[in-house]
């Protein structure tokens, strides 16, 4: 078989974990549900001696997601909030400051606010779009530079390579990526720069709302080693059926992610044009103020998108009430499209004041952009303003 690193991403995440089970020879890696593993003698081992450290179904997963990272080696973990948590432990001491993207998934500004907080971790966020404000906000005790790129649910965009030029001014400063909304195949930040890509598998890697995970990788096999003993330490080890099932949804992930950069794409279009809709954030559409960027950074614009109704919140909530084809739930990724407001949901802890600054009014609305024909999405939008509006066209 030819060298792995040249296939295209499709074919490496069907065949970058191609080993078989020896014993049937299943075309599917198996499950290795087992909490511990037979010991040869006293410490010696074929490689695994207790789940919390390592398990090969989970191992078989990760050598699928560093294959499409690019990297000799990732972590997977029991959810991203656990892989940012490992990352957090792994790389910060007390006394240590982080620059945190202002505009970022709630969970993340709650672990910073509400935990690490706690340990003389100091954080400051900043709008990572603005590289001026960026450079000066590094002191001499930052040590992690954590950017969200595309933001949720703003879309808005940081310049992954110019923010690694930053960072990489200053010897222990280290850049990470939520990567998320885009993967490793619509946006590669290890090779823009970053130190760090780290991934909410849930998502787009997973694909069918079936599992919870998170994944970190890296070109740094001194900090995968580190990354491995606080895993293990703390447990953060993503569970083997858990990676079991990511594992047979990352191989259609190209495929999937084409279908929903193609739909979201022609429900942004038709959503722009509305009358009711005053704003969509969407990298796709030439509109969007930092699309040069998307182009530059990214092989394609991702399915999601949000925009803004012109609307009181109660009619905000009554539209996404009347949607029948677009499911209201707080993820994304999926086959199904998923609708969210973020006002009311995953940016609630906010003040009403730093949402407005942030442009996270109460009319905006989340979409990830499943599956589905976006002939039959548009129909569902054009229904629910006519139920909310009287609006029909």
């Amino acid at each position: 078989m030819s060298d792995q690193k040249s296939f295209q991403p499709s074919t490496k995440v069907i065949h970058s974990n191609r080993s078989y089970e020896k014993q049937s020879n299943s075309i599917l890696f198996p499950i290795h549900q087992t909490a511990t593993y037979i010991h040869e003698s006293v410490g010696v081992t074929k490689g695994y001696g207790y789940s919390r450290g390592a398990n090969p179904t989970v191992n078989a997963l990760e050598q699928a997601i560093a294959a499409i990272e690019g990297t000799a080696s990732a972590l997977c973990f029991r959810s991203g909030m656990a892989a940012i948590t490992t990352l957090c432990l792994a790389t910060l001491h007390a006394g240590d400051h982080v620059i945190l993207s202002e505009v970022i998934y709630g969970g993340t500004s709650r672990l910073f606010h509400q935990v690490l907080g706690n340990f003389g971790i100091d954080y400051s966020f900043v709008d990572t779009a603005d590289l001026e404000a960026v450079a000066s906000s590094v002191r001499p005790e930052t040590r992690l530079l954590f950017v969200e790129t595309p933001a949720n649910p703003t879309l808005r965009l940081s310049d992954i390579a110019a923010l690694a030029q930053i960072a990489h001014q200053h010897p222990n400063l280290l850049l990470a990526v939520d990567n998320t909304f885009m993967t490793p195949v619509l946006q590669n930040c290890l090779e823009l720069g970053a130190d760090i890509s780290m991934l909410s598998t849930t998502k787009y890697i997973d694909g069918h709302n079936a599992t919870i995970g998170g994944s970190l990788a890296t070109h740094n096999e001194q900090l995968v080693e580190r990354l491995r003993l606080v895993r293990k330490t703390v447990g953060t080890i993503q569970p083997p059926f858990d990676s079991w099932l990511a594992l047979q949804g990352i191989k259609t992930l190209p495929a999937r992610l084409a279908a929903h950069c193609k739909n979201a794409g022609e429900v942004a279009e038709w959503l722009e044009k509305h009358p009711l809709v005053t704003r969509v954030n969407y990298p796709g559409l030439k509109s969007f103020p930092q699309h040069e960027l998307a182009v530059r950074q990214q092989k394609d614009f991702g399915g999601m998108l949000s925009f803004e109704l012109k609307a009181t919140t109660e009619q905000t909530l009554r539209f996404i009430d009347s949607l029948k084809l677009c499911t209201c739930a707080e993820s994304l990724g999926s086959v199904e499209t998923l609708i969210t407001n973020p006002a009311t949901a995953s940016h609630c802890d906010l003040s009403a004041e730093l949402r407005s600054r942030l442009g996270i009014g109460d009319g905006l609305i989340r979409l990830s952009v499943g599956l589905e024909s976006p002939i039959d999405l548009i129909a569902d939008f054009q229904q629910a303003f006519a139920v909310v509006f009287g609006e029909r066209e």
